[in-house]
């Protein structure tokens, strides 16, 4: 065998070798490579998580996962690991997956009707890698709450209920410095102007919309009871509202998934800044998180000459509405009569 053959057949082997290396190779890459049932899965990488704890974090859902290794390593991402929120869709190949492992995902975050500030960083911890104590933390961070004019009992006001996309692996600090820029986009001229109007700040505007959002579920009864506790407010009459009770109860027993429909006289006597039935004018802070509609019911009230108003029988959720007391007590006392007949204690 002349030179020339060898050299041939060499050349001959040496490219079927490449060819096999490279259909081997592009199996490995292109191939399915999840086996997880779903048509999709959300991996999560925490923050400063390296190459090897990643690799436990996908295992569950790699068919193999030295063929993504493999991949991994060509593509140099053992080397700039990402923390995060990904997405995983059944089927996808080798190389889709270290790319999908590049592509942060957004969280979309919803929050709304807290009652307290240790319930809301418990709502937020549950949808973000931040957890409720290093939220809370930030959240009462006393310098913060100085330079942005909040102090503990008020600062429930900062939070405007919505839905938020948000990274999953944003920090606690991170979080609460997204939340006081929406609560500034939210808090415009126009609607800094509108509070101005019914005497109030963006604080108080959000502290006497709390009332009116746990006093109604009805959206467009909302403005008129906005307008009563306005009524109130401009007349120096304490606001007498069972909300404000039900939620100093709540507070004074440290329990605030007890469920209290019924306010007893003895009720309105209590010691508390949150009593509106002994101190006039606007408790410390929020009784809950008012949703937009309520806030925008404080801004925009009804004018009426109403003063007082108290559940009603007939049309039940909505209120009857009195501009005297003489009237009022007609309405109070259908509602007594009707929740005594319904055997209603507490």
């Amino acid at each position: 065998m002349n030179f020339k053959k060898i050299i041939s057949i060499v050349s001959i082997v040496l490219v079927t070798g490449l060819i096999v290396y490279g259909f081997i190779l592009v199996k490995q890459i292109f191939s399915a490579n999840t086996k997880f049932v779903e048509n999709e899965v959300y991996v999560y990488v925490p923050t400063d998580a390296n190459y090897e704890a990643v690799k436990k974090i996908v295992s569950p859902y790699v068919e193999n996962i030295d063929r993504f290794e493999m991949v991994a390593n060509k593509m140099s991402y053992p080397e700039n690991v990402k923390s995060g929120r990904f997405l995983f869709t059944k089927g996808m190949n080798s190389y889709a997956l270290v790319r999908a492992m590049r592509s942060n995902i957004p969280v979309k975050l919803a929050f709304n009707n807290q009652e307290r500030l240790e319930n809301f960083a418990g709502r937020v911890g549950s949808q973000i890698e931040a957890d409720s104590l290093s939220l809370l933390t930030s959240f009462k961070d006393s310098i913060f709450l100085k330079e942005n004019g909040f102090n503990e009992e008020n600062v429930l006001a900062m939070f405007i209920p919505n839905t938020y996309e948000i990274y999953w692996n944003t920090s606690a600090v991170k979080f609460r410095d997204k939340m006081i820029k929406e609560y500034r986009n939210f808090w415009n001229s126009e609607r800094v102007a509108k509070a101005k109007v019914q005497g109030l700040t963006p604080i108080e505007a959000t502290i006497l919309a709390s009332i009116v959002h746990k006093e109604s579920v009805k959206k467009d009864e909302r403005p008129r009871i906005a307008g009563v506790y306005l009524n109130r407010l401009r007349l120096g009459m304490p606001l007498q509202a069972d909300p404000t009770v039900i939620y100093a109860i709540k507070k004074r027993d440290n329990d605030f998934d007890q469920v209290i429909k019924r306010v007893f006289y003895n009720d309105l006597t209590m010691v508390s800044p949150y009593n509106t039935y002994v101190n006039t004018g606007l408790p410390p802070g929020p009784i809950a998180m008012p949703d937009i509609t309520a806030l925008e019911a404080v801004l925009a009230p009804e004018k009426n000459d109403f003063i007082y108003f108290c559940a009603s029988v007939e049309r039940f959720g909505y209120h009857e509405f009195a501009a005297t007391l003489k009237e009022h007590n007609v309405n109070a006392k259908k509602y007594s009569d009707w929740i005594n007949s319904q055997g209603v204690k507490r």
